[in-house]
């Protein structure tokens, strides 16, 4: 268990600076700094009686590890990879990436590395918002019951056997009440320990939310999409012996990211109504990807409103990655802004009639803090939002720092995205955390697992089981369909679906049972190997996979 051993806490006012470390409650004449303990919730709050800047309000924890010990800290967002380490594990930044490179892709926009340092020694770990010490089936659980008011930093340190917990509000201006942290601090059975946290954040799923199956164009044809392909696609889903729910369009039908309602004629030439009429017309739902916080750098977006575009504190446009020619971050609090966006949702939804919405990259709102708002509070307000104004469209999350997304989006991501190799070409393994890769998002879905049905109904990424524009072996592709199949809602594929011959259509039979009938009891990473146990029709079954 977990034993407090100081809360560090600094601010300045008129320029003075204030700092102290304590276990208790003080005032000043600016601040109310309240601790405290009421069985196994512990708060640092804070009232302000005038504007200060707050600097950092952080707990120290005793942490008694096991050198047998597993630990999970989740990451920063969606796409970083996410699973337990051993306690004398290292987790690797960004910094091994030569300047010039770094600075040409722009890859510490995408997670968490231009406001956290990276430890460098083993066993300096860290993650945001929750996370566990398991020790064989016993959960040491720390999750923040706060995070609308910043993120919460959780970092470890194993030779000191100490945990840091620290919001993310360096430089906040702030007068009167601010939840600094908010903190369940429990132990018990995995079920048990996610369940409390769960109804203590007070998360309910829709009821019209339920398990979907289907397609998304994304994972073979990616941008080179048209109509005469999808309605290809959607004739051999609707040949599948399944019933699929969902028939997705993903990126590539606008002429550039940001231009959402310019569709590109040449490939939609009776528009993006058409598609959708005919998904509806056979029985599924229709879904679109969008990226509603970007734009790319040649959009007429971009072009046409400059001043839509987040600035740093130094008045540059702010990036958002490298992704397309390059893009950058909208200014959620910009009313044209907005209002442009609620165009775009109504026309998505009511003209054009698409009923799912997959929203992607949705971590760009938040990349730079305002003076009055953290990262934590321009991402809630970024979600409460779009939840707005995609009133009954279904909302998939995809890029999006997850306790931003507990409850407010209906679907989420929870891994990057799948690659058609098993862990990409080897100099992208250099690359940043949020990087695509098979074998990265199979190990996010499993120890993401007890986010579904809990946070949202979890997307674990598509399977592939098709032999042609997929290099991954037989073994990979079962593993990747088994793990999504057991730890998630979603279970969508880019193959076409009609085509599958019979050792494909069998292994499709396969995780179609699991979804229905499998548990997955317990997962364990060993010298290289993933082992999952699995209960199926009160069977438990072994499955090991190397990584």
């Amino acid at each position: 268990m977990l034993k407090l051993k100081n809360v560090y806490f600094s601010y300045t006012a008129d320029g003075e600076p204030f700092s102290a470390s304590t276990t208790r409650s003080l005032r000043t004449e600016d601040v109310a700094l309240t601790i405290q303990t009421e069985g196994d919730i512990f708060t640092a709050t804070l009232n302000a009686a005038r504007e200060i800047r707050l600097d950092h309000i952080r707990a120290v924890f005793q942490c008694p590890l096991d050198p047998t010990d597993r630990v999970f800290l989740n990451g920063y967002q969606s796409w970083t990879d996410s699973h337990e380490h051993g306690i004398c594990d290292k987790m690797r930044g960004n910094s091994h990436i030569p300047a010039l490179l770094a600075k040409k892709y722009a890859f510490s926009q995408y997670g968490d590395y231009n406001f956290v340092q990276y430890g460098t020694e083993a066993g300096q770990l860290h993650g945001w918002s929750y996370g566990y010490i398991r020790s064989r089936s016993d959960y040491n659980f720390i999750g923040s019951l706060a995070e609308d008011s910043g993120f919460t930093l959780l970092r470890l340190n194993a030779e000191k056997q100490e945990l840091t917990i620290e919001k993310d509000c360096h430089g906040l201006y702030l007068t009167g009440a601010f939840d600094g942290l908010r903190l369940l601090l429990t132990a018990g059975a995995e079920k048990a320990v996610f369940d409390r946290y769960f109804d203590l954040l007070g998360v309910k799923l829709r009821s019209e939310v339920k398990p979907i199956f289907g397609y998304t164009s994304w994972y073979r044809h990616y941008q080179n999409i048209s109509e005469p392909i999808l309605m290809e696609d959607l004739a051999g889903l609707q040949a599948q012996r399944y019933k699929a729910d969902v028939f997705q369009i993903d990126d590539g039908y606008q002429t550039a990211v940001g231009d959402w309602l310019a569709f590109d004629a040449d490939k939609f030439p009776e528009g993006m109504g058409k598609i959708a009429a005919a998904v509806r017309k056979a029985g599924m739902r229709a879904g679109i990807w969008l990226a509603p916080f970007v734009c790319e750098e040649t959009s007429d977006l971009c072009r046409n409103h400059p001043d839509w575009i987040v600035k740093d504190e130094n008045g540059y446009d702010v990036k958002g990655g490298s992704n397309w020619s390059g893009f950058y971050a909208l200014d959620i609090y910009n009313a044209e802004v907005r209002e442009y966006l609620r165009e775009v949702f109504r026309t998505i939804t009511q003209d054009w009639g698409f009923s799912l919405l997959k929203l992607d990259f949705l971590y760009a709102a938040c990349i730079v803090p305002r003076r009055n708002r953290t990262r934590g509070q321009i991402m809630a307000d970024a979600m409460a939002f779009l939840r707005e104004i995609s009133g009954d469209a279904l909302i998939l999350g995809c890029g999006v720092p997850l306790a931003s997304a507990f409850g407010r989006v209906d679907y989420c991501r929870i891994g990057c995205d799948v690659s058609p190799d098993w862990d990409d070409t080897p100099h992208m393994r250099l690359a940043h955390r949020e990087r695509i890769s098979t074998r990265s998002t199979i190990l996010d879905s499993v120890f993401r697992r007890q986010l579904n049905g809990r946070a949202f109904l979890s997307d674990p990424d598509v399977f592939l089981l098709r032999d042609t524009e997929n290099r991954l072996t037989s073994d990979e592709k079962l593993c990747l369909a088994e793990v999504n199949a057991l730890c998630g809602s979603v279970l969508f594929t880019s193959d076409n679906a009609g085509s599958y011959n019979e050792a494909q259509q069998k292994v499709l039979d396969r995780i179609m049972s699991l979804r229905s009938e499998g548990e997955l009891q317990n997962a364990e990473i060993s010298n290289g190997l993933l082992k999952l146990t699995i209960r199926f029709r009160n069977k438990l079954i072994v499955r090991i996979y190397s990584l």
